[in-house]
Parts: structure tokens; C-alpha cells; sequence
């Protein structure tokens, strides 16, 4: 008897909460099918349903980091007032990327951790360069309406801006993420406010 949708839908968010902690604690090298089964105390054949190989559960692990990334709150979208505009929102866009808490600094442990898997596989590559690209292009919009208020020099390429930025926070990343003391909140907030100041003078 065929399992019934909202069962087989409940079942899939299980394997997703599995799949979660195995990556949260074990990472993308301790991410496998016997892992996530033992994790839910479940026999790797009923895994093969949903994860047919390993592709397949890297694949999922980095849908469901994405989906957790992006549903963490963020400083562009504040509970109380309009979100911030011009400048303010190319910062705010930059410091959501920053390992500044320990939530953000294990979700960026994670995003560094899949890099490897990523560039060994075609598919998973691409994928990754996806997210970034879709990154780069809402960075593109905000620095463009920066340019509008006259925040940044209004002849400069935005596209290009957008990329300076996100290469140099991504490089902040992994500084943070290696050497935490001699990056915390506080430098790293001071850092990217140095970047942005050398861009708008």
C-alpha cells in the first residue's frame, strides 16, 4: 500500500531533520546514508527512497542549508520600519553573510565545509555557483540603488561593485572561521565598514 502524501511528506521532513544534524555535528565528511540512518534510528534501505546515492544526499544537504540560510532573519528585513535603503542595505546584506554569531558562524562552517564536495562534482558546482550568482545579483540591485542616492560613485559598474563585495566578505569568512579571536563580531563589522568606506570615497 502506497504510503499516503502527507505521511510520505512528514516523512521527508524527518530525513531532513536527520540529514541536518548529521551536517551540523559530523559535517559534509561524516555526511553519509549509515550516518543519517543511525541518526534516525532507521535502515539505510528506507534512506534509498529518498537519497538514491551520495550525490543525491550532498545535493539535498546543501538544499536544506540554503533553505535554513535563507530563513534565518536578516538585518534587510527588520521586524519594526521600512528595511533599510541604499548603503545601509548593501552593509546589512553583507554583515547577514558574516560568521558575527554562533549561529551564522556554524551555517558558514558548513557553507566552507561543502566547498570541497562541490568542486569535485560538476553538478554540485554548479549549483553552488548558482547561489552565488543569484547572491551577486541582489547585491547588484542594492549597490545600483546606492549609485541612485548618490552613496557610491555613480560611474562605476554595480555588477562589478556587488562582486568586489562579495569576494571580499567571503574572504572575511574564512578568516573569521580560522581564527575567530583575532576576528570577532566587532573587527570583522569594523572591517567590512572600512571596505564600504574605500568604495563610496
Amino acid at each position: 500500500m502506497t504510503p499516503a502524501r502527507g505521511d510520505h511528506d512528514a516523512r521527508r521532513s524527518d530525513v531532513s531533520e536527520g540529514v541536518w544534524r548529521v551536517l551540523s555535528t559530523r559535517g559534509f565528511e561524516g555526511l553519509t546514508l549509515r550516518a543519517v540512518a543511525a541518526e534516525l534510528g532507521a535502515s539505510t534501505g528506507m534512506l534509498t527512497h529518498y537519497f538514491p546515492n551520495k550525490r543525491a544526499l550532498l545535493s539535498h544537504a546543501l538544499e536544506e542549508l540554503d533553505r535554513r540560510s535563507l530563513a534565518r532573519p536578516r538585518r534587510t528585513d527588520p521586524a519594526d520600519g521600512p528595511p533599510p535603503a541604499g548603503l545601509a542595505r548593501v552593509r546589512a546584506s553583507l554583515l547577514d553573510v558574516l560568521p558575527l554569531d554562533g549561529e551564522a558562524a556554524a551555517d558558514n562552517r558548513i557553507w566552507v565545509g561543502s566547498w570541497d564536495h562541490a568542486l569535485a562534482d560538476p553538478e554540485l558546482a554548479a549549483a553552488h555557483a548558482g547561489r552565488y550568482a543569484r547572491s551577486r545579483t541582489a547585491l547588484t540591485e542594492h549597490v545600483a540603488d546606492a549609485q541612485r542616492l548618490g552613496e557610491l560613485p555613480a560611474q562605476a559598474d554595480p555588477a562589478a561593485l556587488a562582486a568586489g563585495a562579495q569576494a571580499f566578505v567571503l574572504g572575511l569568512v574564512v578568516q573569521a572561521l580560522f581564527a575567530p579571536e583575532e576576528f570577532p563580531a566587532e573587527r570583522q563589522a569594523e572591517l567590512l565598514d572600512a571596505y564600504l568606506a574605500g568604495l563610496a570615497g
